[in-house]
């Protein structure tokens, strides 16, 4: 019997779907031969005797490991912990949630609200009358915004404007102080965090927490972490230290007992978002004229930035909502020469959806949040003209699309990111905006490490990176597509989930 930790030699009657299958003779089953960590060898079911360690494939589907190419690891690990606010249906409903809220550490902690969508107003009476003299902390489900009440705010050293809600920077400086628990506490939470993302079929992810994430990384992989490779981003804040000391994008964590956490790219949050009406747009939000939402990287500040960073060695990674926030990240692509992706592109004017792919930038998009914002988008950007989640549209000019989840903003779960780019629906509503799904090929190719343009493959040579699931994602319908049994994750060719 196999089990979690011990390196396979053979995989035994698979189907082998996904990129590299179409060089095969026939649909299969095909035995898949492993060593050193790559694939050595393919051969027809029974042709050639196993070797080493085996797992049955019992007719399942082979396809590459799945990475999630947006992740704030330390807070979807702390989720555990705190309330799920996405229930509540006004901000009297969320404060009453918090009321019986556990305390963990003298404060109560909430995640998930939905405002937008709320008929009253949050403020900071309504909030004390529910929760009292213990700090209260309710984040937003965008992250951008976050309702404290009077206890919170004077333990955090913030003013109120009545309302309690602080929103962009100060929101995040107030994740980022959420963040900070014991090392030991958060890296056992981490992975508990990496075991469910491995059962998903999961083999690596990029963390964009809002930290200087090296050490935090190094110390997990001494700590014996091996679940998922990582690549983790460097803020603003950060990026004269990571100058200073030689980081590059691909570089192994300094420190560390293995490659698995490498040095990933500058990450860049240049406007706010849809749920806190603070997506930089062309259009003016509904009811508020003069509210175009916030750039809050200016264009020369990232133009600096991105430049400091390229001649470093260092990729970016550019927040970037609305169709003013895309153009303007867009063009600093073009002015500094600089590679990487821009995160979310939710909202893209027509004319710099072929830029994508003519300046080489990856579209770095998270398809279930068009499924959980579609009612968001159809009121609060009906006035907006480009495009919302274009994901076909980027495709077919030749952009590059890597998916991801944006956890704990939407869950860490690959199927549904493919159910939702594929099928653009859930729960049996009708598809939102069919043309703009992918087809599942592309879709499945932009869930591995090159994206849809260059793909993990099944192939001997390729890493044995690899995800044995009982359905095939190909002709899986959405829900079947979402409820996926993965029943074994490979890292080269090491088990980190059997199910």
């Amino acid at each position: 019997m196999t089990a979690v930790g011990q390196s396979v030699g053979t995989i035994t009657g698979v189907r082998i779907a996904g990129p590299g299958s179409e060089l095969l003779p026939h649909e299969g089953p095909f035995d898949v031969f492993l060593a050193d960590g790559v694939i050595a060898d393919i051969a027809p079911a029974g042709a050639l005797a196993p070797s080493g360690a085996v797992v049955d494939g019992d007719g399942g589907t082979l396809i590459p490991g799945l990475w999630d190419h947006h992740v704030h690891v330390m807070q979807w690990a702390l989720v555990s912990q705190r309330v799920p606010l996405g229930p509540a249906t006004s901000a009297a409903h969320a404060a009453a949630l918090m009321a019986d809220a556990p305390v963990i550490e003298g404060r109560r902690v909430g995640m998930g609200f939905r405002d937008a969508f709320w008929g009253d107003e949050p403020t900071l009476e309504l909030l004390d009358a529910a929760t009292g003299d213990t700090p209260a902390y309710l984040i937003n489900a965008d992250v951008h915004s976050v309702w404290l009440n009077s206890a919170a705010l004077r333990r955090e050293g913030f003013e109120s404007d009545g309302s309690g809600l602080l929103r962009e920077e100060p929101a995040f400086e107030i994740s980022r102080r959420l963040n900070l628990v014991d090392p030991a506490t958060g890296d056992r939470l981490v992975q508990e965090m990496a075991r469910d993302a491995a059962s998903r079929g999961i083999v690596g992810l990029v963390d964009l927490d809002m930290a200087w994430n090296e050490e935090p990384w190094a110390r997990r992989t001494r700590g014996g972490f091996d679940t998922l490779r990582v690549e983790f981003g460097i803020y603003p804040e950060h990026l004269a230290r990571a100058l200073a000391e030689g980081l590059q994008t691909g570089d192994v964590a300094r420190g560390a007992a293995s490659d698995l956490a490498r040095v990933g790219a500058l990450k860049v949050i240049t406007d706010g978002s849809l749920g806190t009406r603070t997506a930089a747009c062309s259009h003016s939000y509904p009811g508020d004229p003069h509210n175009h939402g916030l750039l809050t990287v200016d264009p020369a500040s990232l133009v600096d930035l991105m430049t400091q960073a390229t001649g470093g060695g260092l990729a970016c990674a550019i927040h970037a909502i609305g169709d003013v926030a895309n153009s303007h990240a867009l063009d600093a692509y073009s002015v500094t020469g600089a590679v990487g992706t821009i995160e979310h592109a939710q909202l893209v004017a027509h004319a710099d959806i072929p830029r994508f792919g003519r300046l080489g930038v990856t579209a770095s998009v998270q398809p279930e949040h068009a499924v959980d914002d579609r009612d968001l988008t159809d009121t609060i950007w009906a006035g907006q003209t480009a495009m919302p989640y274009p994901l076909a549209a980027l495709a077919a000019t030749g952009a590059n699309l890597v998916l991801g989840s944006d956890a704990p903003v939407s869950p860490l779960d690959p199927w549904a990111a493919l159910a939702a780019a594929v099928h653009r629906t859930r729960d049996g509503r009708e598809p939102w905006h069919p043309d703009q799904a992918l087809d599942p090929t592309t879709a499945l190719a932009a869930s591995t490490h090159g994206g849809s343009l260059n793909a993990a493959t099944i192939a001997p040579g390729a890493l044995a990176d690899l995800a044995l699931c009982e359905t095939d994602p190909f002709t899986a319908g959405e829900s079947a597509l979402r409820s996926t049994r993965v029943a074994a994750t490979l890292l080269g060719g090491r088990l980190t989930h059997v199910g």
